[in-house]
């Protein structure tokens, strides 16, 4: 591969990789009797979308934006695709634009679905009379268990916003009723094995247990790092069979999950602008971690890095101890990751290759500094083609 061909900086999603991670999700799908989403909130390159849609049952969307794409781009309810959307609050006019796309709308409060009930309601019958599937309305859950950390990604956190805890689900029903409401929704789960999702049931079970015999559908959310070398398939086939047989009234079990699509399917390309010294060499990039890769600040981890070097293509190891940082081309005095060593000396105009750099960073990446964003391309075997290039208007018409 001539990786001279490919501007830089660049997002490049290898196809190749991604068709291997959508081969084992529909292996995944079919072994373990469930449907699985795309969270848009972790990967929307939608250019991509013609192979997703082929294994996939369709998208959850966080909001109105990716449920419009996911009806653009992955496909309608009348085609046969799921738009499962959950936002924490809908405004009346996001209500509007969702209602003639999506299969399942999903509640935070039992105040927002007292809101829009009598509007979905109305809705589903209008739909019934032309003969078409209706609207599913469902609740998010809190059950007070979550493994995640840091707490910044943990739902279950005292005071979090994010699904009704079982008090306050159970004075909803009292006032409230679950007239229209058939699924149950929780995502408390982040790059994480099977396992958690087992005992994480175990707490849905024993808070909601009730609930679950009324309902028809069950989201267990995203977070389940299927595509991981060394994920445990047979717990998951293992949990959900379990959860069947005990719920055999149940129809549709989903998984959302957006970093298993995504997961090593690409790289960020940068390249060495400048080399300072302060106690230890610091490369000046022509990325930012803090605008292209902000998952490595908010986790925080530090990515894989490949060097192109004169050498040829030299992995370069963390080294806590020494090496050389690698930093943006923001103001931001903490935009920069490492230390890492180099067995070939870095040079300015050298490239470098951050790994598995294609979900949750497109989907968060912004233009802080009026640093531009990196452009898109796709390689398929050694075949590089550019898909989108962004210029001084994108930074303009976002301010």
């Amino acid at each position: 591969m001539d990786y001279n061909a490919i501007p830089s900086p660049c997002y490049v999603l290898d196809l190749n990789k991604l068709k291997a991670n959508l081969a084992l999700l529909e292996r995944v799908q079919q072994e373990a009797q469930i449907k699985i989403l795309l969270a848009l909130k972790g990967f929307a390159f939608w250019r991509c979308f013609e192979w997703v849609r082929a294994s996939l049952w369709g998208c959850c969307a966080s909001g109105v934006y990716e449920a419009v794409l996911a009806y653009e781009e992955f496909g309608s309810r009348e085609s046969g695709k799921e738009i499962c959307v959950f936002s924490p609050g809908y405004k009346e006019s996001d209500m509007q634009q969702i209602l003639p796309i999506a299969s399942h709308i999903i509640f935070n409060s039992f105040s927002q679905y007292q809101r829009y009930k009598s509007t979905i309601l109305l809705k589903n019958q209008k739909l019934h009379n032309l003969g078409l599937s209706p609207i599913k309305m469902g609740l998010r859950i809190n059950p007070l268990y979550s493994e995640v950390r840091p707490a910044i990604y943990n739902p279950c956190t005292p005071f979090s916003r994010l699904g009704i805890p079982p008090q306050t689900f159970e004075k909803g029903i009292m006032q409230c009723g679950l007239e229209g409401i058939s699924g149950l929704h929780f995502h408390t789960h982040c790059e994480q094995d099977a396992p958690a999702l087992q005992e994480t049931l175990k707490h849905v079970e024993g808070h909601f247990g009730g609930v679950i015999e009324k309902m028809e559908w069950m989201n267990f959310g995203g977070g389940q790092h299927l595509s991981k070398e060394g994920y445990n398939l047979e717990v998951l086939k293992s949990t959900i069979h379990d959860f069947r047989t005990k719920h055999p009234h149940i129809q549709d079990i989903f998984l959302e999950p957006g970093e298993a699509v995504g997961w090593q399917t690409g790289f960020l390309l940068a390249s060495v602008i400048d080399i300072v010294h302060n106690e230890k060499d610091i490369a000046i990039l022509d990325i930012s971690v803090a605008n292209h890769m902000p998952d490595c600040l908010e986790m925080p981890y530090t990515p894989q890095v490949l060097h192109l070097s004169t050498a040829g293509i030299e992995r370069a190891e963390i080294d806590p101890q020494g090496g050389v940082m690698l930093g943006g081309a923001s103001c931001l005095a903490g935009d920069y990751t490492g230390p890492y060593r180099f067995k070939s000396p870095l040079s300015v105009g050298d490239r470098l290759i951050f790994e598995d750099m294609l979900h949750y960073t497109i989907v968060k990446n912004n233009t802080f500094n009026g640093i531009a964003l990196p452009a898109l391309g796709l390689l398929e075997g050694e075949t590089f083609k550019l898909l989108k290039s962004f210029g001084y208007a994108d930074y303009k018409e976002r301010n």
